[in-house]
């Protein structure tokens, strides 16, 4: 066979194998990029859950989607660096996790076509992620994970019914953590408490600052804050050495025997809320029509640590012991 019928012969091959092909496999995958601030219980839990949820939308990984991913160690100077590299990949969006990491996200990809579907985010319109809660920025929306702040002190006075100052550590360089902070003062007093605030805003300075709260407070509520859940270890510690008990944001402490209580929102449902945002993108609809999403008071959840309690020389009260909520 000549080298011009050998070549005809080919190219009509490669014809009649696409003719037979389903679109869907010759179509290049869908990218979506996902933008970590860095490896902890919680926001891991945001990206898993958001990947089943768009699988369900019927956008799974392998299939219609790739996933790229990256992050920063909760190292934000990286952020910038990161996002970047994610935007080279060209994805059809973007999923930023935490207020850091979705507000680097928007100033970066701001015009640039690439919409922002941000999660772990407590307050989006104080850190000036969207103009108001029901309403979406031109190229950004998400799933917020802000607790109900009035029910987690209303859990910490149940469970502490003795108690009347609470310590709330925030870091006064995060939006979130300042938003949380607002709300703490205006929630507590009406559940009886006191509020000692303790800013930190270097984690080396946790066992000093706790230590500060010796005979100042009852009890401390950590919440969910980037700098301090993952120092949860070290202000446990301090806590313990002061007999100061915790009710902490996120419950793998409590399983792990670290602190008595938590009383947290469901991870998995800010994830979940973040995919259904961005299957309605995916379907067709703008970003611009599609308002933000908080959890509701049904999406959280207490946890408490009986051996950590007698720890601190707590009773759980009676009106809690048919809870369901006790790890051991």
């Amino acid at each position: 066979m000549t080298s011009r019928r050998l070549k005809t012969a080919i190219a009509a091959g490669l014809f009649a194998t696409a003719a037979v092909l389903p679109a869907a496999s010759l179509a290049a995958e869908m990218k979506i990029a996902i933008a970590q601030f860095g490896v902890h219980p919680q926001l891991d839990l945001v990206v898993s859950s958001f990947k089943d949820e768009l699988a369900k939308a019927g956008f799974s990984e392998g299939d219609k989607v790739e996933f790229v991913e990256n992050q920063v160690n909760f190292d934000t100077s990286l952020i910038p660096q990161m996002v970047t590299k994610l935007q080279g990949d060209s994805p059809k969006l973007m999923l930023t996790v935490t207020t850091p990491v979705s507000q680097g996200a928007k100033q970066i990809l701001t015009g640039t076509g690439i919409p922002i579907i941000f999660s772990a985010v407590t307050d989006p319109v104080s850190a000036s992620l969207v103009p108001a809660w029901d309403k979406a920025g031109e190229d950004i929306t998400g799933a917020s994970d802000l607790q109900d702040i009035d029910a987690v002190i209303a859990f910490t006075r149940r469970l502490f019914p003795d108690a009347k100052r609470l310590a709330f550590p925030y870091n006064p360089g995060e939006d979130n953590d300042i938003a949380q902070l607002k709300l703490v003062q205006e929630f507590a007093p009406g559940h009886g408490f006191e509020v000692v605030e303790l800013g930190v805003d270097n984690t080396n300075d946790i066992p000093i600052r706790v230590s500060s709260l010796n005979g100042k407070a009852d009890v401390m509520y950590v919440p969910a804050s980037n700098l301090l859940q993952p120092a949860v270890p070290a202000i446990a510690a301090a806590a313990q050495q002061i007999k100061l008990p915790i009710v902490n944001a996120s419950r793998a402490e409590v399983e792990k025997g670290l602190v008595p209580a938590s009383f947290e929102v469901d991870y998995s449902q800010v994830g979940r809320n973040a995919a259904r945002l961005a299957a309605e993108f995916l379907g067709g609809k703008a970003i611009a029509d599609i308002a933000p999403v908080k959890p509701v008071y049904e999406d959280h959840s207490a946890l408490i640590n009986k051996a950590q309690m007698a720890v601190y020389g707590k009773d759980v009260p009676a009106d809690l012991m048919d809870c369901g909520c006790f790890v051991e």
